[in-house]
């Protein structure tokens, strides 16, 4: 893939894909990730569209961040698109990315013209019990010291955990993924259920009226496949559930993801 790397625009990593003067679609990565996690789909959609990309702080390339905060992650999300002065984007965000994307929404409605949600679980009760391998990683006391020890297959085995399809995770993402220091992570995590607790994303969607996709993989083994449905009270909302697809639809099925994607950006450009 052809593209242009910005470094540290408002302190993150952007990466441009596809023809500049083309409808821009924003892509937003989950916790723990970094911008290579959506490489799957980013060739379909670039054929289409000015793809911006981004580290979020403390992630990939991108130096860490005071706070993590949701609404403060979508303010300094909002910066970068202002600087890059690109009118209403179509924002999409996988799992947390999601939560940044409906807060870049919340914030400057200006700035967003539809949105995409990706295995973005509606509220904290919609948890599963997570893999044995990530529950390992995560949880204090022993996740601090494994963290730091952490090898290249632990690595793969925690991003795949959430998967049901089978998936090759690339060396570049998991290069990314070791710059994720163990505070930020948990950090991020912190904060990402303290905003859906404040408020489920379904209300603050709600509340917005712009077009909204959402995606969800019908074997989805971080959150409950049947809290999808919660999205269908929203009005405008279009709930796309992909059989047999875990957590990382961009992996377990990126032609069915992108040409979703493509529909949306096309139908509210």
């Amino acid at each position: 893939m052809g593209h242009e790397d910005v470094t540290h625009s408002h302190g993150m990593h952007v990466v441009h894909h596809g023809p500049r003067q083309a409808p821009p679609l924003l892509l937003i990565h989950g916790s723990g990730f970094s911008g290579g996690s959506w490489s799957p789909v980013v060739p379909a959609l670039s054929a289409r569209h000015h793809v911006i990309r981004v580290d979020l702080s403390g992630h990939g390339h991108s130096p860490p961040a005071p706070s993590y905060d949701v609404p403060e992650q979508a303010g300094r999300l909002a910066a970068v698109l202002d600087a890059l002065a690109l009118g209403r984007v179509t924002a999409v965000g996988h799992s947390g990315g999601g939560y940044i994307a409906t807060a870049l929404a919340e914030q400057r409605p200006d700035l967003v013209g539809s949105l995409a949600l990706i295995s973005s679980g509606p509220s904290p009760d919609a948890l599963l019990p997570q893999p044995a391998v990530l529950r390992a990683l995560i949880a204090p006391p022993l996740g601090r010291l494994l963290w730091s020890i952490r090898s290249d297959s632990m690595l793969r085995r925690g991003m795949t955990s959430v998967c049901n399809r089978p998936v090759e995770i690339p060396d570049e993402l998991i290069a990314e993924a070791r710059s994720i220091g163990y505070r930020t992570f948990r950090a991020v995590l912190r904060r990402n259920t303290a905003y859906i607790a404040e408020r489920s994303v379904p209300e603050r969607l709600a509340a917005l009226g712009v077009p909204v996709l959402v995606i969800f993989g019908a074997a989805d083994r971080r959150w409950a496949p049947s809290s999808a449905h919660r999205y269908e009270t929203v009005p405008n909302a279009r709930v796309e559930q992909l059989p047999g697809v875990g957590h990382l639809p961009m992996f377990e099925a990126p032609q069915e993801t992108g040409e979703l994607l493509l529909a949306l950006a096309a139908a509210h450009r």
